[in-house]
């Protein structure tokens, strides 16, 4: 993956820095072996140095590594924080390990000043590493040593090491604060852009959602109301004038015939392009199915096999609506208590099973245009045609299963496109 332009200055940043350190370190240390060889003090210049690289290069394992210049807060509060108060507050571990570098390099220096330099690299460690307020503190006690080492090194007063390493301190802490001002700006730019588009997708959102409302009550307002309306003032011209005038009555009645015969069409295109209210806004077919309910008094449970796959609108929906009459059935007819369906994707097909355990009923009570219980009430339902039709359209099956007294089981299957 390319990194983004600012990581990658990022890493050249710190990659330069940590480059200069150790060049500095290796100079000083050639500088004062080839100057002062066979010196006490030798051994422990040499740990030191030595100590002060490893620390260096330990930093992460010690806490000691803070994030990068201009890296991003997690959240945009984050962002509005540092920029407000600069770098959040460090954990312990990274303060203590740069409090132990600062220490290893005063110790240096005061042994051999040549070391003052690699002071440089340490003002943008501190940079990094603490507050605004608290890194310039220590940049200029820093420069301050430095300075005094300069001086102590020169064995004379030299304006130019009075002057120099402040300026290249000053210098190095504008260029550092200019660059995280620059870097916390970019950040809070790109949270309020992240935020806009948020916000306007969900804005675009709600205004679809209202258009489609308002076409579709504009739609339902220009042909099922305004037929339903012409319907109803037919009817009673004809109701007023069935005993006067019989042939006018008989005719109005056949005009609100054929406007109930459009309307009827029109409604069937319109529930043709609705998809069911439980499968909107991205809601799955297990979801809406477990959700579902057969009233107060019967316990529904909702059961998921197999590793679920993507299925098509029109087999979400007759199948959430094959449950929905199944459950209505088994309200109305069965007298169960509990009732389970159970979703199977079987890899060429998807099967819908709806399992209560009430009254059940004999096969012959079972045919086309019956509900799934005894009694009249059976002989007048029309869910099990409704739940067939929708199946065969969708080239499955639909079967039925019932005992008396052990309940009843209706499972839909249908086929599967295989995967390209």
């Amino acid at each position: 993956m390319t990194q983004p332009p600012r990581n990658r200055g990022t890493r050249t940043l710190a990659t330069v820095a940590h480059t200069a350190f150790f060049l500095l370190l290796g100079a000083s240390v050639a500088r004062f072996l080839l100057r002062h060889p066979g010196e006490p003090r030798t051994p422990w210049v040499i740990a030191l140095s030595i100590t002060l690289a490893l620390l260096y290069v330990l930093g992460p394992a010690l806490g000691g590594t803070p994030p990068p210049p201009g890296a991003a807060p997690a959240t945009a509060t984050a962002t509005a924080t540092a920029t407000a108060t600069g770098p959040a507050r460090q954990p312990p571990g990274r303060l203590v390990w740069l409090g132990l570098v600062v220490t290893t390099w005063v110790v240096l220096v005061v042994l051999a000043p040549s070391f003052a330099w690699c002071a440089v690299p340490l003002f943008f460690t501190a940079l990094r590493t603490l507050p605004p307020r608290a890194a310039i503190v220590l940049v200029a006690v820093l420069t301050l040593f430095v300075v005094i080492a300069q001086l102590k090194l020169a064995g004379s007063f030299d304006p130019n090491l009075l002057l120099a390493p402040p300026a290249v301190a000053a210098l190095a802490t504008a260029v550092f604060v200019h660059m995280e001002r620059q870097a916390q700006a970019q950040r809070a730019l790109i949270d309020d852009l992240i935020r806009t588009r948020r916000e306007l997708a969900a804005t675009e959102r709600r205004e679809g959602t209202l258009a489609e409302r308002q076409r579709l009550s504009m739609e339902i307002h220009d042909t099922l109301a305004q037929n339903l309306s012409s319907q109803q003032m037919l009817l009673q011209a004809a109701d007023r004038t069935w005993d006067t005038d019989p042939g006018t009555a008989r005719a109005h009645v056949r005009t609100a015939t054929g406007i109930a015969a459009r309307g009827l069409a029109e409604a069937r295109r319109l529930v043709h392009d609705l998809a069911p209210a439980e499968l909107a806004d991205g809601a799955g077919l297990a979801e809406a199915l477990r959700a579902l309910d057969a009233g107060p008094d019967i316990e529904v449970r909702f059961h998921l096999e197999g590793a679920p796959a993507p299925l098509p609108d029109r087999v979400q929906s007759a199948l959430l609506r094959i449950a929905q009459g199944a459950l209505a059935n088994v309200r109305e007819h069965s007298g169960a208590r509990t009732a389970a369906l159970t979703l199977s994707f079987l890899g060429d097909q998807v099967v819908l099973d709806v399992a209560d355990d009430g009254h059940g009923f004999t096969e012959h009570r079972a045919g086309p245009g019956t509900g799934p219980g005894p009694g009249p009430a059976a002989q007048r339902g029309h869910g099990l045609p409704a739940m067939r039709a929708r199946v065969r359209q969708l080239g499955g099956a639909l079967t039925i299963e019932s005992t008396p007294g052990e309940g009843t089981v209706l499972s839909a299957a249908i086929p599967l496109e295989p995967a390209p």
